[in-house]
């Protein structure tokens, strides 16, 4: 039961990844004044270097969440059900 609440967790954090893509792209672009959207990516100079694409492609990555979100939903159900079950085990005699 242990290994698979681990296995959950672990699926649920896979799954919600390409939010923090999403997320880190943008407090990044952001904080270096370039700016981010989803048509194309723009030039975003950080430290000498082109970051645009890789800042484009997390950015994007979070349409990733139409297909992960719902595997969260059912990875939390699933997670929800073991714990209720191991506490209903826990307090039967």
């Amino acid at each position: 039961m242990r290994l698979a609440f681990i296995l959950l967790a672990v699926l649920i954090l896979v799954c919600l990844l390409p939010l923090a893509a999403a997320f880190g792209s943008g407090w990044i672009a952001a904080a270096h004044g370039c700016v981010l959207h989803e048509g194309h990516a723009n030039p975003c100079l950080i430290g000498g270097r082109d970051w645009g694409e890789a800042l484009y492609g997390g950015f994007v990555s979070g349409w990733f969440l139409l297909v992960t979100l719902p595997v969260v939903a059912l990875a939390l159900v699933a997670l929800i059900g073991l714990a209720l079950t191991a506490l209903a085990r826990r307090r039967t005699p």
